[in-house]
């Protein structure tokens, strides 16, 4: 059975994207800070499908325990073959006004954790073949403070590293969802429905996770698992940024 390393498991997409793999009889990795919530999933998702299924409790903005995740994909014993960088949260969008502390908390959470993850993969895949994914947002293709800037490095880094890495057997996918139904916004205390954002624009998270999976089947180094979300990156690549970031302001992605 192919193994999978999901961090930020605990709630949201990656919690869905360990159901989804388990189903497809994948053995997995949990990681993310909640231990009593991961042994929960965990338990469940032996239960049901019958995977081995590891736990790995980790907070991805202490540089020691992100180096305990990347040994263990340095691993060449028990080798993952699928690694997916889902561990992330918002911060409000007034930059100057946010304590800077946590600024740099989440710049670590989403680009350094998920760049030492990544070399830690690539150093058993090349060769033996893996796929990494990358979950990004279409914020990473406006101008939207830092959380746009966090999903924009990983959007052009991972379109960089498939073509690199493809000759080495190795896939990586950025999946960029828009708004999407899990517990990121209850936990920034904003409600879907009440952040001016039409009830069309939101995803489902098991969408999201299926499309993201099939596109890093493919090879492809971005994956956008919606058709009206393609148009709006497709238009917004085309308007001056004043323009996008004053509409960006509103809601989170």
């Amino acid at each position: 059975m192919p193994t999978a390393l999901i961090t930020g498991a605990s709630a949201g997409l990656g919690a869905e994207f360990a159901r989804q793999l388990a189903r497809r009889r994948a053995d997995l990795i949990l990681v993310a800070r909640s231990v009593q919530t991961l042994d929960e999933l965990a338990a469940e998702l032996r239960s049901e499908y019958g995977v081995a299924v590891e736990v790995l409790a980790a907070d991805l903005a202490v540089e020691e325990e992100v180096e305990a995740v990347a040994a263990r994909l340095r691993d060449v014993d028990d080798p993952v073959d699928l690694l997916v960088n889902n561990a992330g949260f918002g911060l409000p969008l007034q930059f100057a006004d946010n304590d800077i502390d946590d600024e740099v908390r989440h710049l670590r959470v989403h680009v350094e954790a998920s760049m030492r993850l990544m070399h830690a993969a690539l150093q058993t895949m090349r060769g033996r073949g893996g796929r990494i994914i990358n979950v990004a947002s279409v914020a990473g293709f406006i101008s939207r403070s830092t959380y746009s800037a966090c999903k924009s490095w990983l959007i052009g880094f991972s379109r960089w590293a498939n073509t690199e890495y493809a000759r080495d057997r190795v896939s990586v996918t950025a999946v960029c969802p828009g708004f999407t139904h899990t517990s990121f916004h209850e936990r920034m205390g904003l409600e879907p429905g009440r952040e001016g954002v039409p009830a069309p624009m939101w995803l489902d998270a098991r969408d999201v996770v299926r499309q993201g999976l099939r596109d890093a089947a493919l090879g492809r180094s971005v994956s956008i698992p919606s058709l009206r979300y393609k148009a709006i990156v497709a238009v917004a690549g085309l308007l001056p940024s004043s323009l996008t970031s004053g509409i960006a302001r509103r809601g989170r992605v």
